[in-house]
């Protein structure tokens, strides 16, 4: 039988594996919480994909310098022009196809 436990008892798991990491194994941990090891294990890998996304949107909510917002224009500038080039050779490609 599954069984739930509270958001708090998981923050409160989670602080006590930050608190022991390294002193003491993960599998003893789960055994001293009462919680199965992959359940903490899944707790923990959640956490860690919700601090990589809070990361990378804090990073793009920072504002960004003029040289950077320039070399970000001149990348997609170039980048736009090489698309464009593509898509002139594919449409060459096709009238000769068709003729």
């Amino acid at each position: 039988m599954s069984r739930s436990y509270t958001p708090e008892f998981k923050k409160d798991a989670l602080r006590y594996v930050k608190e022991h990491k390294g002193s003491i194994d993960l599998h003893t941990i789960a055994d001293n919480l009462g919680v199965p090891y992959h359940t903490l294990y899944g707790w923990i890998k959640d956490e860690r994909r919700i601090q990589r996304l809070s990361s990378a949107e804090k990073a793009e909510a920072e504002p960004r310098s003029a040289e950077e917002l320039e070399r970000e224009n001149a990348r997609l500038r170039r980048e736009l022009r090489d698309k464009e080039d593509a898509l002139e050779i594919l449409k060459k490609a096709i009238g000769i196809l068709n003729d």
